[in-house]
Protein backbone atom coordinates (compact mmCIF):
# COMPACT_ATOMS: atom_id res chain seq x y z
CA UNK A 1 0.00 0.00 0.00
CA UNK A 2 1.44 3.22 -0.71
CA UNK A 3 1.16 6.31 1.05
CA UNK A 4 -1.27 8.07 -1.02
CA UNK A 5 -3.31 4.86 -0.84
CA UNK A 6 -3.20 4.82 3.28
CA UNK A 7 -3.88 8.28 3.44
CA UNK A 8 -7.36 7.57 1.60
CA UNK A 9 -8.38 4.36 3.43
CA UNK A 10 -7.66 6.42 6.46
CA UNK A 11 -9.83 9.35 5.52
CA UNK A 12 -12.73 7.38 4.42
CA UNK A 13 -12.49 5.36 7.78
CA UNK A 14 -13.26 9.04 9.55
CA UNK A 15 -15.58 10.44 7.14
CA UNK A 16 -17.88 7.54 7.60
CA UNK A 17 -17.43 7.26 10.98
CA UNK A 18 -18.63 11.24 10.86
CA UNK A 19 -21.15 10.53 8.60
CA UNK A 20 -22.55 7.36 10.67
CA UNK A 21 -22.25 9.12 14.15
CA UNK A 22 -25.28 11.46 15.55
CA UNK A 23 -22.79 13.69 17.23
CA UNK A 24 -19.46 13.19 15.90
CA UNK A 25 -15.99 13.76 17.10
CA UNK A 26 -14.55 16.74 17.22
CA UNK A 27 -10.89 15.16 17.02
CA UNK A 28 -11.78 13.07 13.61
CA UNK A 29 -13.47 16.21 11.64
CA UNK A 30 -10.24 17.83 12.49
CA UNK A 31 -7.69 14.97 11.81
CA UNK A 32 -10.13 14.99 8.43
CA UNK A 33 -9.98 18.64 8.04
CA UNK A 34 -6.20 18.52 7.98
CA UNK A 35 -5.76 15.96 5.69
CA UNK A 36 -8.57 16.02 2.91
CA UNK A 37 -7.80 17.37 -0.38
CA UNK A 38 -9.58 20.70 -1.58
CA UNK A 39 -11.43 18.81 -4.05
CA UNK A 40 -13.13 16.61 -1.75
CA UNK A 41 -14.17 19.43 0.51
CA UNK A 42 -17.77 20.16 -0.92
CA UNK A 43 -18.71 16.39 -0.19
CA UNK A 44 -17.66 16.40 3.14
CA UNK A 45 -19.53 19.88 3.57
CA UNK A 46 -22.65 18.16 2.54
CA UNK A 47 -22.44 14.98 5.02
CA UNK A 48 -22.16 18.04 7.73
CA UNK A 49 -24.90 20.15 6.26
CA UNK A 50 -27.13 16.72 6.70
CA UNK A 51 -26.08 16.47 10.62
CA UNK A 52 -27.08 20.16 10.95
CA UNK A 53 -30.42 19.94 9.24
CA UNK A 54 -31.14 16.09 11.44
CA UNK A 55 -30.49 18.25 14.45
CA UNK A 56 -32.85 20.42 16.25
CA UNK A 57 -30.65 22.42 18.08
CA UNK A 58 -27.10 22.09 16.19
CA UNK A 59 -23.86 23.25 18.32
CA UNK A 60 -22.26 26.46 17.59
CA UNK A 61 -18.91 24.83 16.71
CA UNK A 62 -20.56 22.42 14.06
CA UNK A 63 -21.76 25.72 12.62
CA UNK A 64 -18.68 27.43 12.47
CA UNK A 65 -16.87 24.48 10.94
CA UNK A 66 -18.71 24.63 7.91
CA UNK A 67 -18.66 28.03 7.76
CA UNK A 68 -15.22 27.91 7.80
CA UNK A 69 -14.55 25.08 5.03
CA UNK A 70 -17.49 26.94 3.21
CA UNK A 71 -15.21 30.25 3.32
CA UNK A 72 -11.97 28.09 2.47
CA UNK A 73 -13.56 27.00 -0.32
CA UNK A 74 -13.71 29.98 -2.17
Amino acid sequence: MTADEARASFLQILVDRVRQDRHPSATHMAMIEQALPAELIPAYVEILLEKVAEDQNPSISMLRRISQLVDAAR
